[in-house]
């Protein structure tokens, strides 16, 4: 079956999707972006990925080219098409086509919108999270503004690169300070000896990812310790686990830094109960525990 993508208005082929050359994402970078989880054909937390849609094009000014509910229909009309039961849909919106010139366009342009849709074999993640993974340290990079959703993802890819050429899934980006911000494609935790899970606050230096809202919400329903703040390479080198959040990973449980164990060296028991009681609270099922499980 052909897979479709929808861009700028239309249902196309993905062999014969397209966009103009001065499209500005592709001069500039100059749009955001949005990957939403696809499980048992349904969306995971359009609404919030649809809202976090809107703050970015906001942060940048690029006007809203429709309707929240305009936008969630365009999304589970690629994933129909595309037949995907598990899997990702992406959606990109653009400022739009213009002659190459640094500063906005003078006139108002219609932005840019693509959407596609591809599945995923779960069974592939679930192997993933039962052996955990590796991940490197690098010095942060990028710019100052990364709560925005942004296509420019240069240092993101070659960090993913150097991961992967070290053997790694993952590379948690650290700041001057010594503390981790977070992933290139993924929020970043650690739970403590005594039972703490700590994640970086909400800041410039994060994206507000929203698997890692969701898993916020099912802990505090959970009256579990929770410290949004930063933590250092050797507090996560030295706590009893560590694990990565994201829409496209769920929750994937760290075992090794820069070729350190973490904890025992396997995955801990946090990560793995939260991972097996996400989508139970992501589609609005009865209430979980952490303790339960």
């Amino acid at each position: 079956m052909s897979r479709i993508a929808y861009v700028n208005g239309r249902y196309v082929p993905l062999r014969d999707a397209a966009v103009n050359v001065e499209d500005r994402a592709f001069q500039f970078a100059d749009g955001v972006y949005e990957v939403c989880e696809v499980r048992g054909g349904r969306l995971i937390d359009e609404e919030r990925h649809v809202a976090r849609l809107r703050r970015s094009l906001d942060a940048i000014h690029i006007p809203i080219p429709m309707g929240n509910e305009a936008v969630g229909a365009i999304l589970r009309e690629v994933v129909r098409r595309n037949r995907v039961i598990d899997g990702i849909v992406y959606l990109q919106v653009t400022r739009g086509v213009a002659p190459r010139n640094h500063a906005f366009p003078m006139k108002p342009i219609r932005p840019g919108i693509v959407v596609t849709a591809r599945r995923v074999n779960p069974a592939e993640g679930e192997r993933r999270a039962a052996d955990g993974i590796a991940v490197i340290t690098l010095p942060e990079n990028r710019w100052g503004r990364v709560d925005i959703k942004t296509v420019g993802l240069l240092p993101n890819v070659l960090a993913k690169q150097q991961a992967r050429d070290a053997g790694a899934y993952e590379a948690w980006f650290v700041d001057r300070d010594g503390l981790v911000t977070e992933g290139a494609s993924t929020n970043a935790w650690i739970v403590t000896h005594d039972g703490r899970l700590v994640t970086r606050q909400m800041d410039h230096g994060i994206l507000g990812g929203i698997t890692r809202s969701v898993l916020l919400d099912m802990l505090a329903a959970d009256h579990l310790t929770v410290e949004q703040r930063a933590f250092s390479v050797d507090e996560a080198m030295a706590a009893a686990e560590a694990f990565i959040s994201a829409a496209s990973t769920i929750v994937l449980p760290v075992v090794r830094i820069d070729g350190r164990p973490v904890g025992s060296g396997k995955p801990g028991p946090v990560a793995k109960r939260l991972r097996a009681a996400f989508h139970q609270h992501a589609l609005k099922a009865p209430a979980w525990s952490v303790h339960r499980l």
